[in-house]
């Protein structure tokens, strides 16, 4: 009797520890789901299996990082717009929801899923308005001048975000492919930019990129796919236009990522149904055949340009003089405008670094501060890390003096890295210097909106993430 109460004991045991260990995760959905502990700023989760699948584990591995976000996007934007939150969640249904294809409407749904699993109370057309956040001010400002005497909406900033390069040939120290870029962004959603996703879906190739939770796509736009496709982007300053008929741009931007195996996929998929949403320039490469590629994808104008032996590099100004003319208010004139001094360092940093560019180059340019406009060394708005918080003159009109917002994280990879995909990333400035909230905000008080959620950026180490389970 005394060795069948042992066994029972141990019995018990062992099933409290798997039910410790599993809780819930013995959902079958979440088999080949996994979710690491933070590793220097960063969270990395692998997600595979069917549409529905990835969306559960999404929902049910990020919950608490996905509820926090929404928050944060929702202020955003309805400080940005003056338009509420019930206006989103509308575009979303009636707008983006009837040109969105099934494979990603299941994968939504799959995040709605997985957050109820979790007791996040957020239902698909939260969740598709925050996946559509970056196109939306876009969207809103196209609806003002639709009607301009009876929308009182406030005309929203679009937001410039983000330095890039890709570079390959006779540029590279290898003849490889070499490509990076910095996410800029408020400071608000960018201290939340820190998910690296490993994503094997059962179609379609394997993918490595960094994101924000909650998010189907990159949104930054940086990553890498098992078809050797090597996929970052800059906005476009200054753009305007939007076809309610069109795919938005998360959805393009994720199929792209998903299903694209030579630049030329690439940019079919992006130019198919472009909305306009998000316009951007986007920076390509094709380790198997070593040619690189910018795809400068407006409304009216889209823009491929390729080589095997040259460099493209991004900073948010628009490339070819028809699309700046019919499509933006930039004026490609003014050395003081950031985009205008990034462009200028780029060239500089280019012909310097010539035959010498790979991975450790790359991860010295995304956090150089050289102003091309002072000439001298001075983190702010004008540099390829970028500080606006730091900035008497701000970054107009998306940020006013010393905005809280710049370069909030940093990814670099080359071919080689990219054929065992993997990548090397920086959360917080790459360059070192950390951000306090508290400080910034008894400094400049005009942010306090942002105080409820507003946190400290500090820096941390590149770190080294790779595909795996």
């Amino acid at each position: 009797m005394r060795c069948r109460n042992v066994w029972l004991a141990f019995v018990f045991a062992v099933f409290a520890l798997l039910v410790f260990r599993c809780g819930p995760a013995a959902d079958p959905r979440l088999k080949q789901a996994l979710r690491k502990p933070e590793q220097n700023g960063w969270i990395f989760v692998h997600l595979e299996g069917n549409p529905s699948e990835i969306g559960f584990q999404h929902g049910y591995l990020l919950a608490p990082e996905i509820a926090d976000a929404q928050k944060v996007i929702a202020l955003e934007l309805t400080h940005d717009t003056q338009r509420d939150w019930a206006f989103f969640r509308t575009t979303a249904q009636e707008v983006l929801w009837p040109q969105i294809e099934q494979e990603y409407r299941d994968e939504l749904n799959g995040i709605v899923e997985g957050l109820r699993a979790k007791g996040v109370n957020l239902d698909i057309w939260d969740v598709v308005a925050f996946n559509a956040w970056l196109e939306l001010p876009g969207y809103s400002n196209w609806l003002k001048k639709q009607s301009p005497s009876t929308d009182s909406a406030r005309a929203a900033p679009v937001a410039e975000r983000c330095s890039a390069f890709v570079a390959a040939g006779s540029y590279t120290k290898d003849g490889g492919i070499v490509i990076g870029h910095n996410a800029w962004t408020n400071y608000l959603d960018g201290e939340r930019w820190n998910i690296i996703f490993d994503i094997v879906p059962a179609k379609g190739h394997r993918i490595l990129m960094d994101g924000f939770p909650g998010l189907i796509h990159s949104a930054d736009d940086f990553g890498i796919n098992a078809a050797g496709i090597m996929i970052t982007e800059t906005t476009i300053t200054g753009f305007s236009g939007w076809d309610p008929n069109g795919v938005a741009e998360f959805v393009r931007a994720r199929k792209a990522m998903q299903y694209s195996s030579s630049i030329d996929d690439f940019a079919r998929i992006m130019s198919e149904r472009n909305n306009g949403g998000y316009a951007n320039n986007w920076l390509v490469g094709d380790r198997k055949s070593g040619e690189i590629a910018s795809l400068e994808l407006g409304l009216k104008n889209v823009n491929l340009r390729r080589t095997k032996d040259g460099y493209f590099g991004g900073a948010n100004f628009p490339v070819d003089e028809k699309l700046t003319r019919e499509e933006t208010d930039f004026n490609p004139n003014d050395p003081g405008i950031s985009a205008n001094a990034r462009r200028l360092r780029w060239e500089q940093l280019m012909a310097e670094y010539k035959g010498k560019i790979d991975v450790e180059a790359g991860k010295r340019f995304l956090s150089d501060h050289y102003d091309t406009y002072e000439q001298k060394a001075q983190p702010n708005e004008r540099t390829l890390c970028g500080h606006v918080d730091l900035s008497p003159r701000g970054m107009k009109p998306w940020q006013q003096e010393y905005g809280p917002a710049g370069a909030v994280q940093a990814k670099v990879t080359d071919s080689a890295m990219a054929g065992r995909m993997a990548l090397v990333a920086a959360m917080g400035h790459s360059c070192g210097i950390d951000f306090k909230a508290a400080e910034h905000l008894a400094n400049h008080p005009q942010f306090s909106w942002q105080k409820e959620f507003l946190r400290d950026l500090n820096s941390h180490p590149w770190t080294e993430f790779t595909a795996q389970r």
